[in-house]
């Protein structure tokens, strides 16, 4: 779904830091600090991926999954066509 790469990739393209997305996916500070310290996939439950999923796509953020067309195959995070904020 996302990976902690992505969720600090996804930040920094919004200039946010851990607080701000916390406040943008209704989760605490730890609660982000500790997904985005996971190593290989996000640890945290299923709610939380969702919130912070939702929250980057509203901001404006595409997530780039495995497999799906980029320049190295991989994945990876993008601003979608509009502003972020």
């Amino acid at each position: 779904m996302i990976t902690p790469a992505q969720m600090r990739a996804a930040r920094a393209l919004l200039g946010w830091d851990q607080r701000r997305l916390a406040e943008a996916a209704q989760l605490s500070l730890p609660t982000v600090r500790r997904m985005e310290g996971s190593t290989g996939t996000v640890r945290g439950n299923v709610d939380s991926l969702v919130k912070v999923v939702d929250a980057l796509d509203r901001a404006g953020v595409a997530l780039i999954n495995e497999g799906e067309i980029s320049s190295t195959g991989g994945r990876g995070v993008r601003l979608k066509g509009g502003s972020a904020g």
